[in-house]
């Protein structure tokens, strides 16, 4: 017997180093060192611990590093290729790429997850329909005079979206549990979505049809449809809709439509969960035909379930090629000449993975008119210029490397398309678009142009575009109005009464910043890391010792010996209500629906809610995967707005050691069916339908921006949808987008340090996303940080409100977006308030300014001291604000006009020592 020795698999562990620009604008990828592992084996094994033996590893085989918990592919086995000449079996290698044995696997870069939701449809010149990860769709539509945002989502019921089509002149919607529905208009012209049900002859089954994907014929005349259980259904028409179901493969299924009679009328080509090739045609028997590989063959590729990109003569006037990707991302081609099928491997690029191909017009005027654009696993764009015959001397210039926008990733797994010669648009990793254009060709403010020769010259290149995306993905971009202007929803007229030219409408790429990778492990800011300590718990008290729960009839109070009372207005009588727990309350942290998130002295998660007529305490820390928590959101919505309890909602915490976490409650509405019989002459049934509302309860750990611990949570959703604001223990400002749970940093100047204190929101209409956050910075001055359309992100500076003051506590809250309330070292509440279009100060006081002026202890009480704590205050309405005083009590201040509010009265609580009358009573 020959005695074979193991080859180990040895783990390289990589020491990374990594320095930051401090320009702004300087890119943060972070990101492994060009470290090279070179692949001189053809075998390798694995230990398998069941078996206690070596067993040898199918290639390709992925190389897992994990850090901290963070798991990505460090480098892929690819199985070498060999050259094999064209022969009986019919295959061709066009080149052996040896340097992908072991130089720069795919994963060097990092692997990006897939976005399950998004893609994109070109509808016209001027409208292209996008669906997006959060499965909402919207539509870019060009007005004649910009681009404009108008959108199309699906109703709550039918759930998230997962694409779009238009097959004659109708506009079809595919959800993600499998539904279609059609785009209707009422009789008023208002657009709507109903269902649409695919119905067959009576004699096929009536079992329900989930619907995986779809592509449209070229004829836009017929649409195929895979089944989530495999098999092919084909639509004619949808007006008068005909629907076909053609089965599937033998002992095969349909998980991607390729081609759909692009080849010619009536044929299709489909891929299998196998990753085999099918054709499907009608008019032949047996309709479906399989094409294989002879054994021993390149590899026997493994297809993937994607859609093809078809280039008719290619090699000759009748050849046809279809450019297809496998499984380890390679790009393939299945080539017909002279009545004959064979494969062709066109490879990748080195140290690359592709993951969709991006099918562009064939341009005549270009040197080279076949292209092909690819994305790959970790988010980069290149351009592959086909070669009709193999050329040794074009080699190294067939893959043309695109990268992606600055400060992004291109989404992998998604085709763009083609808006017109020399434009294309990509989806993003982040949640927004870019646009891939000539230089000068294109970009946001470039609307359709006319044909133009896109002949390269040496002057002329590609370049980026990023394109915002609405509040719905977590970004900036506001929906087009029905008011006539330039963001007119049919017709852009320009704004007479403005000066400011279509040009300075939208900042360029410069809008948003820093896209920071989460497998990054690496700190931003290394001078920083001293400063990476939590809170200590005076300062969660004082944060969170208020909290309102019903606008003007209660709110919440946690006392400094850990005692939670509640302020209720029973029948115009007020009474102090005292919740009892086995354990101290350190400070009230959210309030949803009714609910009340508390923390306890050992950090849990505590929900005081009433259950019938009882109030009940759910351990939110004690279910599954639950964390400790130190603090939550500062607000919990706007005033005046009735909270909308949705199917699923989240509130987001930071725990003890710095991350963020997301506490989701999700409720579900079950109908339960009771069946009642009754027997007199007749047997007759009865069913009553019950429907009963059952809560989910789910921790997500959202972990922290790379390197840098969370203090405090800015804003939840208030400011921006989707988005939740926070200041790292840096005292940098980030940015955590729950719908695809990317981080991502702001540019701030060196000098600009904020303090780890909430801030708060100040928004003044939902349908515009202009707004501000409110923060201090480090050395007690009001920070604004303010984004509008035509400007962009841009940090204000407000200081103090006098050079003896510095500002102490959170901001907040604030009012009709134009009045913040502070409170300044010396006790004072001061009042921030814009005076057509001017911020000004005014000095609030406190309640009882003449308490200093008098000596008579028989009138002073010495444990009275009405000046201001810095305790952060609550709203109690739209004009009324709630303050902790130094010695207890609370003091509430009532608006007279804007700009002026005035002390109402001072509240007693059970806590204080200064002598004032309250009732009080306790709830088990």
């Amino acid at each position: 017997m020959t005695a074979v020795s193991p080859i180990f698999l040895l783990c390289v562990v990589l020491s990374l180093s990594s320095t930051v620009d401090s320009d702004c604008y300087a890119s943060r990828y972070l990101r492994q060192g060009d470290r090279e592992f070179e692949q001189k084996n053809k075998k390798f094994f694995e230990f398998n611990e069941q078996s206690n033996t070596w067993v040898e590893v199918e290639l390709p085989y992925d190389l897992f590093s994990c850090i901290n918990g963070a798991c990505k592919v460090a480098y892929s086995i690819q199985e070498p290729i060999t050259k094999i000449r064209e022969g009986e079996e019919g295959v061709v290698v066009v080149s052996v790429e040896k340097d992908t044995l072991g130089k720069k696997g795919s994963s060097s870069y990092g692997i990006l997850p897939v976005r399950k939701r998004i893609s994109l449809r070109k509808m016209s010149e001027v409208s292209v329909w996008v669906t997006g990860e959060s499965g909402s769709i919207y539509e870019r539509f060009w007005n004649g005079l910009r681009w404009v945002i108008a959108p199309h989502e699906l109703p709550l019921f039918a759930g998230y979206a997962v694409s779009v089509f238009m097959i004659n002149h109708t506009i079809l919607a595919l959800s993600e549990a499998g539904q279609l529905y059609q785009m209707q208009l009422t009789e008023d012209s208002q657009p709507v979505w109903a269902e649409f049900v695919p119905e067959f002859d009576r004699g096929a089954s009536r079992e329900t049809v989930q619907l995986d994907s779809g592509v449209v014929s070229n004829d836009n005349e017929r649409m195929y449809f895979c089944t989530k259980n495999g098999q092919l259904l084909e639509l004619l028409g949808a007006d008068h809709p005909r629907w076909a179901n053609h089965g599937r493969p033998p002992g095969a299924n349909v998980t991607a439509i390729t081609d759909a009679a692009s080849v010619r009328p009536g044929l299709l080509f489909t891929v299998s969960g196998a990753g085999d090739l099918y054709e499907y045609d009608p008019t032949t028997k047996p309709p479906w035909k399989k094409h294989i590989h002879q054994q021993g063959s390149v590899g026997e590729y493994s297809l993937a379930s994607f859609k093809a990109c078809i280039i008719h003569s290619l090699i000759g006037a009748h050849s046809v090629s279809l450019f297809l990707l496998t499984k380890n991302g390679e790009l393939i081609e299945r080539r017909m000449h002279q009545r004959k099928w064979k494969w062709v491997v066109h490879g990748n690029p080195k140290g690359h993975r592709l993951t969709s191909i991006t099918c562009i017009s064939r341009d005549e005027t270009n040197e080279n008119p076949n292209s092909l654009f690819v994305t790959t696993a970790a988010g980069f764009v290149f351009e592959y210029h086909i070669q009709n015959y193999p050329d040794r001397d074009l080699e190294e210039r067939k893959w043309q490397n695109h990268n992606h926008p600055p400060y992004a990733k291109v989404a992998t797994g998604k085709s763009g398309l083609q808006l017109q010669l020399g434009r294309m648009i990509f989806p993003l990793d982040d949640g927004r678009l870019a646009e891939l254009h000539l230089s000068s060709l294109g970009g946001e403010k470039l609307g359709p142009n006319p044909p133009v020769s896109t002949r390269r010259k040496p002057s002329i290149k590609y370049v980026w575009s990023l394109l915002d995306a609405p509040e719905t993905e977590g970004w900036n971009a506001e929906y087009c109005t029905e008011q006539s202007g330039p963001t007119n929803c049919i017709l852009g007229t320009k704004d007479e009464t403005g000066d400011i030219p279509v040009s300075r409408w939208r900042k360029d790429s410069k809008t948003q910043h820093y896209y920071l990778s989460p497998e990054a492990d690496s700190n931003p800011n290394p001078g920083d890391q001293n400063d990476n300590v939590i809170p200590d718990k005076w300062d969660i008290k004082k944060l969170f010792r208020l909290r309102l729960m019903q606008e003007e009839k209660s709110f919440f109070l946690i006392t400094e010996n850990n005692v939670i009372f509640e302020y209720l207005n029973t029948e115009n009588t007020w009474f102090w209500l005292r919740h009892e727990h086995s354990t101290g309350i350190e400070g009230a942290v959210g309030n949803y629906n009714g609910s009340l998130f508390v923390v306890d002295e050992d950090g849990s998660l505590l929900i005081r809610e009433r259950s019938s007529s009882d109030l009940t305490w759910i351990n939110c820390t004690a279910l599954r995967r639950g964390k400790q928590v130190i603090a939550g959101p500062p607000w919990d919505g706007a005033l005046g707005q009735a909270p909308r309890a949705k199917p699923e909602d989240s509130i987001f915490f930071v725990s003890k050691n710095g991350r963020l976490l997301q506490f989701t409650v999700r409720t579900q509405i079950s109908e339960i069916v009771i069946s009642a019989q009754t027997k007199q002459k007749n047997l007759f049934f009865s069913n009553v339908i019950l429907q009963v509302a059952l809560r989910k309860f789910k921790w997500k750990d959202c972990r922290n921006p790379p390197g840098v611990k969370i203090a405090s949570i800015v804003d939840q959703e208030g400011f921006r949808g989707n988005i939740v604001f926070v200041v790292g223990q840096n005292g940098r400002l980030f940015q955590y987008n729950k719908v695809t749970e990317l981080w991502h940093q702001h540019c701030q100047s060196q000098h600009l340090v904020l303090s780890r204190l909430p801030g708060t929101a100040m928004r003044s209409s939902m349908s515009s996303s202009k707004g501000s956050l409110f923060m201090l910075s480090e050395d007690g001055g009001l920070v604004e940080y303010k984004w509008s359309s035509m400007e962009g992100w841009n940090w204000i500076e407000h200081g103090p409100p006098d050079t003896t003051v510095v500002l102490v506590g959170a901001p907040g809250p604030c009012f009709g977006g134009n009045e913040l309330f502070l409170i300044g070292s010396d006790g004072n509440v001061y009042l921030r308030y814009l005076d057509r279009g001017e911020w000004k100060w005014r000095d609030c006081g406190f309640p009882y300014t003449a308490y200093d002026e008098t000596d008579e202890e028989d009138v002073i009480d010495r444990n009275c001291d009405s000046k201001v704590s810095n305790t952060r205050p609550i709203p109690f309405s739209d004009d009324s604000v709630i303050f902790e005083l130094r010695d207890g009590r609370l003091g509430e201040m009532r608006r007279v006009e804007v700009g002026n509010w005035m002390w109402s009265r001072v509240i007693g609580t059970p806590s204080s020592l200064c002598v004032t009358n309250f009732w009080a009573s306790w709830a088990m």
